[in-house]
């Protein structure tokens, strides 16, 4: 068994991702007696972290907003720029970055008093992230949805579609998605009896009604090419080209838009992936090195493309 110690780490980490646990699947997480569960619970209160408790048939615990932030202790300066940071990351296009980004985010917004709730969303929407350009949703929007996904729990909001006038919806909710600089809702539609997709900035009053429901299966690959198919986006190029350069001439110029894999001090392989072919054109231009296409076809013919229309700009008149 697990110390004190790391215990009560590990309760007040299981508490930060759900919205409410039933008392006996907490103990059965953290493989203890709820006998257990209860003092380590009343350790946490003593450490200023407020559990709350219900009791009865549908009893458990669950974080009240206000607590200081675990493992670290961050003043409200510190506590805000790291919610707008993980917002903004979030979003960044790097592959990977958008789930841990928002299992990051729900942690940190659920524990900010309100106060520091409205300065982050305030911040956010005057700050605008070079790597997205959509609409700015309030943290409180994304981190309700994402925590009703996660819980399995049925939503109920309101939503105004483009061209629309505003409904009210009851779902099933399944994946948030980042995509194309926009935050969209992945869920079954209760009352329109089918799969759709929601922006998050059209989405008001998310509530969580707490009716869990067991999932149903996606009419699709996964929520992300359920969003591209209901939105119209294309699909992304993975770009692959091996750089006859140095790693750190490479990731100067590209920064964190690419993947970079040295393979010896000159030379390195090199990944982008974007849902155009002009970046990846470009950001090997800045590079200023000889380089080979990997894949896909498509992208060497780009740049052959790009090549040819440079070369005859270059044509002197007779």
């Amino acid at each position: 068994m697990a110390n004190t110690s790391s215990r009560t780490l590990g309760l007040l980490s299981l508490l930060q991702t759900h919205r409410h646990w039933a008392g006996p699947e907490l103990a059965e997480r953290l493989g203890v007696s709820e006998r257990t569960l209860r003092r380590d619970v009343e350790r946490l209160r003593e450490l200023g972290y407020p559990v709350g408790a219900t009791r009865g048939t549908d009893g458990g615990y669950q974080l009240a907003p206000g607590a200081v932030l675990p493992p670290l202790l961050l003043d409200d300066e510190e506590a805000v720029a790291l919610a707008v940071g993980v917002g903004d990351a979030a979003q960044s296009g790097v592959a990977g970055m958008e789930e841990a980004s928002l299992r990051a985010l729900t942690k940190v917004v659920r524990v900010l008093p309100p106060r520091l709730r409205a300065r982050v969303d305030a911040l956010r929407a005057v700050t605008r992230f070079a790597g997205g350009s959509g609409p700015v949703v309030a943290s409180g929007v994304l981190t309700a949805v994402a925590q009703a996904c996660r819980d399995e729990e049925r939503l109920r909001f309101g939503y105004t579609a483009r061209g629309s006038a505003p409904t009210d919806r009851e779902v099933e909710p399944h994946r948030v998605v980042a995509l194309g600089g926009r935050w969209y809702l992945v869920a079954y539609d209760l009352g329109r009896h089918d799969w759709r997709s929601f922006r998050l900035d059209r989405l008001t009053g998310p509530t969580a009604t707490g009716t869990r429901f067991r999932p149903r299966l996606l009419p699709s690959e996964d929520a992300v090419a359920f969003v591209r198919a209901a939105s119209g986006t294309p699909a992304p190029y993975t770009v692959e080209v091996l750089v006859h350069a140095p790693a750190a001439r490479v990731r100067q110029a590209v920064g964190r838009w690419g993947t970079i894999e040295p393979l010896g001090r000159d030379g390195c392989r090199l990944t982008m992936t974007s849902t155009s072919l002009d970046w990846p054109t470009q950001a090997l231009g800045n590079v200023g090195a000889e380089f080979e296409i990997l894949g896909p076809p498509e992208f060497a013919a780009h740049v052959r493309e790009w090549g040819a229309r440079f070369l005859r700009g270059t044509d002197t008149p007779a």
